[in-house]
């Protein structure tokens, strides 16, 4: 019998082992990361009340001219562990710049620190580079 693989359903799966673990909270809410094949959206969602505090996806209408005047991701030592070696990768520049306009939108609501829900994806490549830009946006998490 050949049995199929379907990938989301098994990134649902993991996402839902997550969730179980993971919650936001008014003073921590969770920063949730949903990744398409060409695009890539963040939210902060405090789960208490049920609502979306902030989010930024490499759709926005802001999203395009940060593109457009350029972003350095760290380099060498400096970048973590996941995105070594993939940082001239233009969805992996789009995720750093998603992470820091979600992180900016979120400090103006004066959230500070976060949960970080990686939605079953591997932390690795967009995933992380979303994370190391809010980080470098000032978010704490």
């Amino acid at each position: 019998m050949i049995k199929k693989h379907y990938a989301n359903q098994a990134r649902l799966r993991r996402h839902q082992r997550v969730r179980k673990k993971v919650q936001g909270t008014p003073t921590r809410p969770r920063l949730s990361v949903f990744r398409s094949a060409n695009e890539i959206y963040a939210q902060v969602i405090d789960d208490a009340r049920g609502r979306t505090l902030v989010a930024a996806s490499s759709r926005d209408a802001e999203f395009a001219p940060l593109m457009k005047r350029g972003v350095a991701l760290p380099e060498g030592n400096e970048a973590p562990e996941a995105i070594r070696g993939i940082t001239g990768n233009r969805r992996v520049t789009q995720a750093y710049v998603v992470g820091q306009l979600v992180a900016e939108r979120a400090k103006a609501l004066g959230v500070e620190r976060v949960v970080f829900d990686r939605g079953g994806y591997i932390y690795h490549g967009r995933v992380a580079a979303l994370a190391e830009g809010a980080r470098k946006g000032g978010l704490d998490f």
